[in-house]
């Protein structure tokens, strides 16, 4: 039978199993993290207190505090003892553990029963893919396949000539951007191109200014390479360049839908923003993770498309909104000066994409078969925002939603006393994913839920807005 003990409230469960004690011991307080009995700050028990409560020797609990620690859970405070660490519900949400598994044949406990399928998958970032045409993506991927991949000089980096000729005119015609092909680099993905940045934009160990709530990844990226990292609170407009102090070297944005709260910057701040750039030798890191979504409004061009601010403004865009996140294809724009820096630091860490995949995607797009995806895609999504917002206003008439004019995803808005972290795993039990939007929030306090509506057919939108109405009434009473 499971053992339970309690420390300040916190009920702790050691699951029967095969696994090491420590081990067990370890993954108890990860679920205590994840359905959020413990929070950040919470001081955990003395290692003699709680072996004594789960009867069983110390040594296991020291050293599952130990793997805590060094996982990063807990911080061991002089004084104070153990204490969880800030972000540590964050990387329990998100599946983080101390320890690898163990799994396969040898295991005693035999093969793990899968996890249901959820009804309604509401998380950010998944476009859906179905939309895509296969007969279209088939053959660009034949006219690929026909192609000797070549030496490129030897260079461990394939030049994607192809590849970026097309998405410059790609961004001249959707993001008012002009662009050659030699201003444009090819990576695998926004998130494992942020990793070259710090060093070759000259950033570490100076400041970075972060919009918050915003996105995580950039924060933890820039924070572990030596960056110091300013979160910036943003508004209705976006964030705000006032805000932004002297001895800041780059400002990261979101301007054409910020994320995750949607706000637009309004081209006054724009200006402000490229401003404050010159003024104190900054760089504009401008994400465009979404941009080619718009819905009952004009879409507003980027920021790197203004007079003068292709010398202060970094731009990425991304295919893995318009077409699929595991395509793993993105694109900086970096200022003249400092291109070549970036290009190498990208080779040096092999921050490529192949070569087949680049001419795929090249000749995607020269067919035209990308308008056509962004025409259709653009019309479903929009249908599936519609039924999903009228859903939301009709059952939820007291919350407010944002973000609702672009992008793939909207932001239902909850009390600040609602536990939005409580709230997601409540969900998830009822078969309903979803994000918290404090999960975004660095130095902010804000509750909601992020809720993506690309994957949510029109005629299951009610259904899965009954769940939330459901869950958040019981929570909000």
């Amino acid at each position: 039978m499971p053992r339970t003990a309690t420390h300040v409230g916190v009920p702790l469960t050691l699951a029967p199993g095969a696994d090491p004690l420590r081990h067990r011991v370890a993954d108890a307080i990860v679920r205590a993290l994840q359905d959020g009995r413990l929070r950040p700050g919470d001081r955990l028990p003395s290692t003699r207190i709680l072996a004594g409560d789960l009867g069983v020797s110390r040594g296991p609990v020291v050293a599952a505090y130990d793997e805590l620690v060094a996982a990063g859970f807990v911080v061991a405070r002089a004084g104070s003892g153990a204490v969880v660490a800030d972000g540590a519900d964050r990387a329990a949400l998100a599946g983080a553990a101390t320890h690898v598994p163990a799994c396969g044949p040898s295991d005693p406990r035999g093969p793990t029963a899968a996890a249901p399928e959820p009804r309604w998958d509401l998380r950010p970032g998944r476009p859906d893919t179905t939309l895509l045409d296969p007969t279209a993506w088939r053959r660009a991927w034949r006219r690929a396949g026909s192609v000797v991949p070549g030496d490129e000089g030897c260079s461990p980096a394939p030049a994607h000539s192809a590849l970026r000729q097309a998405l410059a005119e790609h961004l001249r015609r959707s993001r008012g951007i002009g662009l050659t092909a030699e201003d444009l680099l090819v990576v695998p993905g926004v998130a494992a191109s942020l990793h070259a940045l710090p060093t070759a934009l000259g950033l570490v160990g100076r400041r970075i200014a972060l919009e918050d709530p915003g996105y995580v990844e950039a924060w933890t990226t820039f924070d572990r390479a030596g960056v110091g990292v300013q979160g910036i609170p943003v508004d209705d407009d976006g964030l705000d360049p006032a805000l932004l102090g002297r001895g800041v070297g780059a400002a990261y944005v979101t301007p054409s839908h910020q994320y995750p709260l949607g706000a637009r910057m309004p081209v006054t701040r724009r200006v402000e923003l490229l401003t404050w750039a010159r003024a104190n030798d900054a760089i504009v890191i401008e994400d465009d993770y979404d941009g080619e979504f718009r819905y009952d409004v004009s879409p507003l061009p980027a920021l790197r498309s203004l007079p003068g601010a292709a010398d202060q403004v970094l731009y990425i865009g991304t295919a893995s909104k318009l077409i699929a996140p595991s395509l793993r294809v993105a694109w900086l724009a970096p200022p003249p000066h400092l291109r070549e820096a970036v290009r190498l630091e990208l080779e040096v860490r092999g921050l490529v994409v192949n070569e087949a995949t680049g001419l795929a995607l090249a000749h995607f797009i020269e067919s035209g078969s990308l308008a056509t995806h962004h025409a259709r895609a653009t019309r479903t999504y929009a249908a599936r925002r519609a039924a999903l917002v009228e859903a939301v206003t009709r059952r939820l008439p007291g919350l407010p939603l944002s973000g609702v004019d672009a992008g793939l995803h909207v932001v239902l808005r909850l009390p600040d006393e609602v536990d939005d972290l409580v709230l997601v795993t409540t969900l998830e039990a009822r078969g309903l994913l979803a994000s918290p939007l404090s999960a975004y929030c660095a130095t902010t306090h804000q509750s909601g839920l992020v809720l993506c509506y690309a994957g949510l057919p029109e005629t299951r939108a009610d259904d899965a807005v009954q769940v939330l109405t459901d869950v958040i009434g019981a929570a909000v009473g």
